[in-house]
């Protein structure tokens, strides 16, 4: 997964302001015009203009403390919002957030324009946003216009800065509002400065996309979604292989190519189709630029983790998409420069410093019912040579059933009792070739007991699903992290790490710098290519939160 910057939004205000004429209508009919509605529209538009290019708030409309009090008496089920209400007025000296004299102000417009644009990428009906749509249509046979009454104003006013925190809260905030941890996500929820963007809708700032509190990769997936509407719309036959066959090879000629081509054609990885039922050289790049977006082996055969992955329909894929997005909300939107990244479904550690890729490769994963947790912290010590105490769970359901069966099991193993009783001993692995650990492990303390280190079972990096650990999780080089880690300290040379890691001695080595450590879950993001990529739920976070999200 890659992190990539914003993009920031094209917007001119001349255009917002024709948008907020032909929007902002009357609130309540049957009330005067108030006196300066006939102030010349050049003269508003220089006053209007003022306002917009300040970077302080102003409004020569203010509220009575009352007119709070007043509000969430009437409105109840606002209450919940009133102490950040009133501590946004207070901030701004009771000054109106919304409206330019007696006109709704671009501030509104922005916050409509940006409630909109968010409604793509919404998980579901915003009700809230309902309610404000129905305060801003005009009454049958009434032509958009200035507010018309006091009443009117104050209560649009009240009514838009509840909405706004309402819709940013989840927006930015997420959908799901319990504690993450129901849902396997041990990363505390990044809380998100929405004060500062409502002051800039007030203020009139048009550019908004350096405000909004994202991560990038929300941004990127939400590009995504319009096309994949598309096709959810349009047939979705399931492809399969023919009579007995189990793959299909560059060169063989079946009928189900042309279908293949096709829908490889739709999902953007092959420019141009046609009718040919021929494997050829103009549809292996197209296979294996698919098979890198799912995280298959990219050897371009068609095989049945191929067909599965092109059968997934497209409503499914936005499902996951939206998914994502709503974890993508709990997360910081800039992520620390120098990071070691893990992510469940792609079985893969990332590596950034400055916040450049510097480092990756495949890892193993805990299994379904021995998952590997999904939470932050540092990594504080290399350890060379290391010695394994096996998990008590591991002695009773592995160790004591093969040590009946083979006293000499302990010995063949290199392990050895340390304590316990003959019941419930405890058993260590010294260090070795075949030690559980490697000849290496990297250590971020943490009250789930999981950290990285080598396997000697290296057979299982050449799969495309690596949820075997009980866990933990295992690198595929785990040397090279090793070097990354202790690249700053020159005593640490290659021959002494050789030495340190083929040695009968266990070697701890602290960190002075402790780089941070994620360990997420995300199966859909786009790559640094600009690829979308897919991965399965492994472990059934996304069926679990879309079942909240969905229901």
């Amino acid at each position: 997964m890659v992190v990539l910057p914003l993009s920031p939004r094209e917007s001119s205000r001349r255009s917002k302001l024709r948008l907020v004429a032909g929007l902002l209508p009357v609130v309540l009919a049957g009330c005067l015009p108030v006196g300066d509605s006939a102030v010349p529209e050049a003269t508003r538009a220089i006053e209007m203009a003022e306002v917009f290019e300040t970077t302080e708030p102003f409004s020569r409309r203010t509220l009575d403390p009352a007119d709070l009090v007043e509000f969430f008496a009437r409105y109840p089920d606002h209450q919940a919002d009133s102490a950040e209400v009133g501590a946004f007025y207070r901030r701004r000296g009771m000054q109106f957030a919304w409206f330019v004299g007696d006109s709704l102000s671009a501030g509104a417009d922005a916050f409509l324009a940006l409630s909109g644009a968010a409604e793509a990428g919404a998980v579901g009906a915003d009700s809230s946003l309902a309610h404000l749509a129905s305060l801003l249509s005009p009454p049958v046979g009434e032509a958009p216009s200035q507010i018309s009454c006091d009443s009117c104003a104050v209560h649009l006013e009240l009514h838009l800065t509840v909405e706004f925190f309402r819709f940013a809260d989840r927006h930015y905030n997420g959908y799901f509002r319990r504690d993450l941890r129901e849902l396997g996500w041990f990363i505390p929820r990044a809380k998100k400065d929405l004060s500062r963007l409502a002051d800039s809708l007030a203020a009139g700032t048009m550019e908004l996309a350096a405000y909004e509190p994202l991560h990038p990769q929300y941004q990127k997936l939400k590009a995504h979604l319009p096309s994949y509407h598309a096709l959810a719309e349009e047939p979705w036959p399931a492809l399969a292989l023919p009579g007995q066959r189990s793959r299909i090879n560059p060169g063989d000629s079946l009928a189900v190519v042309a279908e293949i081509r096709r829908r490889l054609q739709q999902l953007g990885d092959l420019v141009q189709a046609d009718s040919s039922g021929r494997y050829d050289s103009t549809l292996v790049p197209a296979v294996r630029r698919f098979q890198a977006r799912h995280g298959l082996s990219e050897d371009g055969v068609i095989g049945p983790a191929v067909l599965r992955a092109l059968n997934v329909p497209p409503a499914e894929r936005l499902r996951t998409m939206l998914v994502n997005m709503e974890r993508l909300r709990w997360v910081p939107d800039e992520q620390p420069p120098n990071l070691l990244l893990v992510n469940i479904p792609e079985f893969r550690l990332h590596v950034y410093e400055g916040g450049e890729e510097v480092l990756g490769m495949r890892v193993v994963v805990g299994t379904a019912a021995r998952s590997t947790v999904v939470f932050a912290d540092t990594v504080s010590m290399v350890v060379f040579s290391p010695t394994w105490t096996v998990p008590r769970e591991i002695i009773e359901e592995e160790i004591l059933p093969a040590l009946a069966a083979d006293p000499g099991y302990l010995a063949k193993q290199n392990m050895e009792i340390i304590g316990g009783t003959p019941e419930q001993p405890l058993i260590r692995q010294r260090p070795g070739a075949n030690n559980a650990l490697g000849r290496v492990k990297f250590l971020f303390p943490n009250s789930y007991a999981i950290y990285m280190h080598d396997t000697p079972e290296r057979q299982l990096f050449a799969r495309d699903q690596r949820a075997f650990s009980h866990g933990c999780i295992r690198l595929a080089e785990p040397r090279a992290l090793a070097e990354y880690l202790l690249r700053r300290d020159a005593t640490w040379t290659q021959e002494r790490m050789t030495a340190a890691m083929q040695g009968g001695t266990e070697t701890l080595v602290p960190l002075a710098d402790r780089p941070p450590v994620m360990i997420v879950y995300f199966t859909a993001w786009e790559d640094r290519d600009g690829r979308l990529n897919f991965r399965d739920d492994v472990y059934g976070h996304d069926q679990r939160l879309a079942a909240e999200l969905f229901r």
